[in-house]
């Protein structure tokens, strides 16, 4: 899931400065389980932005924002939707752009999209993936180095680390003992003995993906 994280009042103030009419949409997938676009979130937003002298026209909470043709269905059949002055999205990055292609409205975010998560209990988060778009983790015993390295190393621990303890974060076990153990365990450990390359191919992260597309046969 995207962990999204709550922009401040008044950046959300400065961004809405020229619209007084505004319309809430949240998210009821990813957002609402960071807590930062549900119902509750709305609802609180609309009383925040109330309070300073703006006309809030209402709110919906599409299952998942980031789905442009719903999210084009819902506006259409919203009359309070139609009368806003612009939109104020809680939703991640992904969602506020849907939001932007589903409508002609001035769009305005309200979340900061934070990382690519693992829930670990109810509003716990865990950093998990960076999407870098060539995934090691099938060498790595299904922990990412990327990503849960403070220095995203790719070859083993660096020289700094002391008693498996992390330089960056010694309050933390250095994750290279974590992926040599499950490896060990699994009596792979010598896939370490192999050389990962340095990511320096970045255009794996904005690479064009192609829509896929379902027939409707079963198989």
């Amino acid at each position: 899931m995207i962990v999204t994280d709550k922009k401040p009042l008044q950046e959300v103030l400065e961004a809405l400065s020229e619209y007084n009419r505004i319309f809430v949409v949240g998210c009821g997938s990813c957002a609402a389980a960071s807590r930062t676009g549900g119902e509750d979130e709305c609802k609180a937003w609309i009383r925040d932005l109330g309070s300073k002298g703006k006309e809030p026209a209402g709110y919906l909470i599409p299952e998942e924002t980031c789905h442009v043709f719903l999210l084009k269905s819902m506006i259409r059949q919203s009359e309070a939707a139609s009368s806003a002055d612009a939109f104020l999205v809680l939703a991640c990055g992904a969602g506020i752009q849907a939001v932007s292609a589903a409508s002609d409205k001035p769009i305005v975010a309200g979340l900061n999209s934070m990382f690519l998560g693992t829930t670990y209990r109810a509003g716990e988060f865990l950093k998990y993936c960076s999407m870098c778009g060539n995934c090691v983790l099938s060498y790595t015993a299904g922990i990412c180095p990327v990503t849960r390295c403070p220095k995203g190393l790719l070859n083993g621990p660096c020289g700094g680390m002391i008693n498996s303890m992390c330089e960056v974060d010694n309050s933390m076990k250095c994750i290279w003992i974590d992926i040599y153990e499950r490896l060990r365990l699994r009596n792979k450990q010598n896939v370490l003995t192999a050389i990962n390359k340095p990511k320096t191919n970045n255009s794996m992260k904005h690479r064009k993906v192609e829509p896929l597309k379902f027939s409707g046969k079963a198989r």
